[in-house]
């Protein structure tokens, strides 16, 4: 069993008990999607004691990436693993993609009013769908909107401004 067994404590934590903790972690910037959904949680297993656990940014300057290390930490902390016993590492390759956005976490994002990235065999390049609306009849009003990695939208047909995340 991949399981370690706490300094002094009777608790056993296995991989999958791990994963599940981490998996849950929002993200700083878009609290209502995990870490998990966004694509930047690589990995997690437990190895000599310790829960080691990888994460890869949506960009190289990604400013959310301490705050996430951080919320590891303490989902970590909460399941009892000391500093010690946690590894938390950033990893670079693969590069992070919009491809790696699950299912859930576009539809998470469409329903928090944020136009998904798109995927060229489902929707073509060139259009948006407005998370409210679902027309089609968009235009951009800034190349950034509320993160670089998204732009600012407005919707023609019910008016409403949203972000739409860039693919990458």
């Amino acid at each position: 069993m991949d399981a370690t067994l706490l300094s002094g404590d009777a608790v056993v934590i296995d991989a999958r008990d791990v994963q599940s903790r981490v998996e849950a972690v929002p993200d700083p910037e878009l609290p209502w999607v995990t870490i998990s959904d966004l694509g930047v949680l690589r990995s997690t297993h437990i190895a000599l004691g310790r829960a080691v656990v990888e994460v890869t940014p949506t960009w190289s300057g990604c400013p959310a990436m301490d705050a996430i290390r951080e919320s590891i930490r303490l989902v970590l902390g909460e399941a009892g693993f000391t500093p010690e016993q946690m590894e938390i590492n950033t990893t670079f390759s693969p590069a992070w993609t919009t491809d790696d956005i699950t299912d859930a976490g576009r539809r998470k994002l469409a329903q928090a009013g944020i136009a998904p990235p798109r995927r060229p065999a489902e929707q073509p390049l060139g259009e948006t769908l407005c998370p409210r609306c679902q027309s089609t009849g968009v235009r951009q009003v800034s190349e950034f909107g509320s993160t670089p990695c998204k732009a600012l939208m407005v919707c023609r047909s019910c008016l409403e401004p949203f972000d739409r995340f860039k693919e990458l």
